[in-house]
């Protein structure tokens, strides 16, 4: 595989996602291995959307749609069609400036016709009498291009009143806060992982991977390495547990199964009736949960690449504990206190230092979809294309596995 690839996510007021937007990358490109100039096949041809056609859109989104940005040529083409991928699934971005002549107009008739829907990535000049404008279902809207005040709310609402919005580049909480509440607007940016740096709060499992445990810990003679997978599939479970440890039996903890070694079954089951009575808020992960499922099999995955195998089970760790504070609701420094985690994964978690600290900015910038950033480290640290994308594919096949496994169990 030689394309990077990230479906960032949109978010509703009630912080719940409702769609993701592709954002892709050709590798040969990024390091250099390639003439910039755009070819009429590369104008054409779309490494991002071939990638998402071959893996499906579920993977990506949890069969939410996904923006997909569409050019000039691949529209006239009729690209989105070509590929065969249901239309419900995808909303077409086309540029503002986008040349809107009469072989345009009609293509984006077709697309509507057919089921697409349509977004501009920008706020175009005379929107009511832009000629696109009654085949646009969304409005992206870069927030950093304004000045966050009243007058920029009240005109978000007016636009609102015609369009569904997309505010994009969101940085913070602050700023969500301000902007939250608007009508049929979605919200995009890093505020939903951004570090916590005070305040304190309790977690919750996922309420059904505590049900699929409950069940097989309701076996006569339950398997511990089946209770251990099931248990890290959800980083409120496993820090559940490493906080249990930490009690009872303080001490550094290499990995989940590791954990569930050192108590036994009577020691697992006690603390997994307990913990997973408390009444939960969601059937499924929610974006936080998924992002810390998919940084730890990343990382995982990436430990072969960073010639660090021997660390692969600390990688798994750090990715799945890496928005702690997120979850815990309190100071990385702090949440680590509540779990017991090895020296290296502590570090990386609170220092931003040591051999694992490289693996999780590499991952910050690669789920940001800093390309640049991701190029310097790559040569830096002499990555080799193929495997840093297999490692995030599999990590996407991976997570979508697990809540395949899920639904299954639960339907038993």
């Amino acid at each position: 595989m030689k394309t990077f690839i990230i479906a960032i996510p949109f978010f509703d007021s009630d912080m719940s996602v409702r769609a993701y937007r592709l954002n892709s990358r050709s590798g040969k490109k990024l390091i250099g291995m390639m003439v910039e100039e755009m070819s009429m096949s590369d104008a054409v041809l779309s490494p991002g959307l071939d990638l998402v056609k071959t893996l499906g859109v579920e993977p990506l989104t949890g069969g939410c749609p996904l923006f997909v940005d569409i050019n000039e040529f691949q529209l006239l083409m009729r690209v989105p069609i070509v590929l065969d991928i249901a239309p419900e699934q995808l909303v077409c971005v086309l540029k503002k400036n986008i040349n809107a002549d009469g072989a345009v107009i009609e293509k984006c008739g077709e697309l509507k016709e057919m089921g697409f829907k349509i977004a501009i990535d920008g706020m175009p000049e005379g929107l009511t009498n832009n000629p696109l404008f009654e085949f646009i279902d969304y409005i992206i809207v870069d927030i950093r291009d304004f000045t966050i005040d009243e007058k920029f709310i009240a005109t978000m609402k007016a636009v609102a009143k015609l369009k569904e919005i997309v505010l994009s580049y969101i940085p913070d909480m602050d700023i969500f806060n301000k902007l939250v509440g608007l009508p049929d607007t979605l919200y995009c940016g890093g505020f939903f992982s951004q570090p916590i740096t005070k305040g304190a709060g309790k977690i919750s499992p996922v309420k059904i991977n505590a049900l699929t445990l409950l069940k097989r810990l309701s076996e006569e003679d339950f398997d511990l390495g089946d209770i251990a997978d099931t248990i890290g599939r959800d980083p409120a479970l496993s820090i559940s547990l490493l906080r249990f440890i930490n009690t009872v039996m303080p001490r550094e903890i290499e990995s989940i199964r590791n954990a569930v070694a050192i108590l036994g079954q009577k020691e697992v089951k006690r603390w997994a009736t307990a913990a997973i009575s408390i009444q939960l808020a969601d059937d499924k992960p929610n974006e936080v949960t998924k992002l810390s499922l998919i940084r730890a099999r990343f990382a995982e995955n990436l430990a072969k690449a960073y010639n660090m195998g021997i660390f692969a089970p600390s990688l798994f760790m750090l990715g799945l504990f890496s928005l702690l504070d997120v979850i815990l609701e309190r100071p990385m420094e702090e949440a680590v206190k509540e779990v017991a985690l090895d020296e290296g994964v502590r570090a990386a978690l609170v220092d931003k230092s040591g051999e694992l600290y490289k693996v999780l900015e590499f991952i910050h910038a690669y789920e940001h979809a800093n390309w640049d950033e991701i190029a310097i480290q790559m040569v830096k640290y002499e990555l080799e294309l193929d495997e840093v994308t297999t490692a995030f594919v599999d990590a996407l096949v991976w997570y979508k596995a697990l809540l395949d496994a899920i639904e299954v169990d639960e339907e038993k």
